[in-house]
């Protein structure tokens, strides 16, 4: 096989080819490898490689008759630990930490029968929705590098859209799936909460916002991986009741009926939302009513400003425990100096926020959640933008040093509710490109972003599909009959790529 051959492929092909002899593991971690090589300078998409290891494990992996044995993946550099390999969350206190174990999800990967490449840049503890690290830099985007491919899971949307690997690690508390889906042209699914493994003692990630799965160019190969990954785990904070069947086999399904559904171009937050974003909802919204399905333009009834200040309360939390954990492990405090200013701010207003607070925020999601699922009594999928602007220019959404420096000094001098404040104003040139995603976060429902979208400065743009909790297969269903159609973004049309294309061999789904 030639590298023209290998960046066309998604893993279920891969997968298959491995199983009919017809290609070698280790040729498809050396594809990789090249591939790497030759984007990786410019896309800075990923942060550690283990070469050698990975190809000695391609000479000696058997490739079984079902799964993934074989085929080349990629990790997020937070939360997808890796035995004896760097996880560093993208920080620099955490530069010479090598993990002790695998993560849960990892095993569960490994078992699947992947070969591990190495790990792909994510911003500081993935707070951020850029991949953008003062430890790493910054990632760029294949369809433009002047662009942002997003974030957290940004390295992985990045390798994926160049070629790399088909399919990658990526991990969800606010949309670091579906934000870096829509900024890079992929398919990006967050399931339910709960469907995933997370491991003994690990379940509660953001309160139980964040989740781990993957990007991939193809909905099949998404599918696939959660047929491999879906569990129930008694240990677990959150259980799903398992989905009996193949998400494979039910995505290729007709619906039984036509679909009642509900959509939206407003932002939950009241910032301003472009017209691409706009053109990409009404386009699968004319195409859903082409097919006889019935569309409704429909708030959802959640306050999404109130929502999102809980969110960013429950951050402060989170980071400020992450502060005390790294201060006993260090044995001494932790100053503005040894994090960012997103990090550094989020644990200074969390030093604040009493247990009455913290568990009056939590139940604000119990309430969304609450209508949400009334919603959903009524309609079979809420549409959205994934995101409401295509992808930011890489260092815009970056704090100058004088502005850290202000925010630095202004935190200390505020109350509570005036830090809170300042989170929210941090945040607000961020959240004004992605207000859409955290909704799903703190329900716990699935959501998509289809790669339906091109701008006429080629950036793509994503829509998104909210489901009712545990129906991945039916947002599958509608991905795959999506897919088949115009709409879909051909992520061969990235520079990364066509330049692999000729008349005589195209890729293949």
């Amino acid at each position: 096989m030639d590298l023209r051959t290998y960046v066309t492929l998604d893993a279920t092909e891969m997968a298959d080819l491995l199983k009919k002899r017809e290609v070698a593991p280790k040729e498809l971690v050396s594809l990789s490898y090249d591939q790497l090589e030759k984007v990786n300078p410019t896309l800075n998409a990923v942060i550690h490689d283990r070469k050698e290891k990975a190809l000695q494990e391609a000479e000696t992996i058997e490739v079984g008759e079902t799964g993934f044995s074989g085929v080349p993946f990629l990790l997020k550099n937070i939360s997808q630990a890796l035995k004896g390999e760097p996880i560093t969350s993208g920080s620099r206190l955490l530069r010479s930490n090598f993990a002790e174990r695998n993560s849960n999800l990892v095993d569960k990967l490994e078992q699947a029968g992947f070969l591990f490449l190495g790990h792909t840049n994510t911003p500081e503890f993935g707070l951020k929705n850029i991949s953008e690290p003062v430890l790493y830099g910054p990632s760029r985007n294949p369809w433009n590098t002047d662009y942002s491919p997003g974030g957290s899971s940004g390295g992985t949307a990045a390798a994926i859209a160049a070629g790399v690997v088909p399919m990658a690690g990526a991990s969800d508390g606010g949309g670091s799936i579906r934000i870096p889906a829509s900024f890079s042209g992929l398919f990006g699914l967050k399931p339910t909460r709960g469907r995933t493994p997370v491991g003994p003692g690990a379940g509660r990630q953001w309160q139980g916002a964040s989740i781990d799965f993957a990007l991939s160019r193809t909905v099949r190969d998404s599918a696939a991986l959660l047929d491999v990954l879906q569990v129930v785990q008694p240990e677990a904070a959150f259980q799903v009741p398992l989905f009996h069947g193949s998400f494979s086999e039910e995505m290729k399904k007709p619906f039984a009926k036509p679909l009642k559904i509900a959509f939206t171009t407003k932002s939950p937050v009241g910032t301003p939302v472009s017209e691409d974003a706009k053109k990409a909802v009404m386009r699968v919204v004319a195409w859903l009513e082409a097919e006889g399905h019935h569309l409704e333009e429909k708030d959802n009834g959640v306050d999404g400003l109130q929502l999102m200040r809980n969110y960013y309360l429950m951050n402060s939390g989170e980071m400020s425990s992450l502060v005390v954990g790294l201060e006993s492990a260090f044995g001494r405090q932790m100053t503005a100096e040894d994090m960012e200013i997103e990090s550094w701010l989020l644990n200074v207003a969390g030093r604040s926020v009493t247990a009455a607070e913290f568990t009056a925020s939590l139940s604000s999601w119990d309430t969304a959640a609450a209508q949400m699922a009334m919603l959903h009594r009524e309609y079979d999928f809420y549409i959205t933008p994934a995101t409401a602007h295509t992808a930011p220019k890489v260092g815009e959404l970056t704090h100058s040093e004088e502005s850290q420096l202000e925010l630095r000094e202004r935190v200390e001098t505020l109350d509570k509710h005036g830090q809170q404040e300042l989170i929210y104003e941090m945040f607000l040139p961020s959240l004004t490109y992605t207000p859409f995603t955290q909704l799903a976060n703190l329900t716990g429902q699935p959501a998509i972003s289809l790669p339906v979208y091109l701008s006429e400065q080629g950036l793509p743009l994503g829509v998104q599909v909210m489901a009712s909790k545990g129906e991945e297969h039916r947002l599958l269903q509608l991905s795959y009959q999506l897919e088949q159609t115009s709409l879909w973004i051909d992520i061969m049309n990235n520079p990364y790529l066509k330049e692999f294309i000729t008349e005589e061999q195209t890729p293949r789904i």
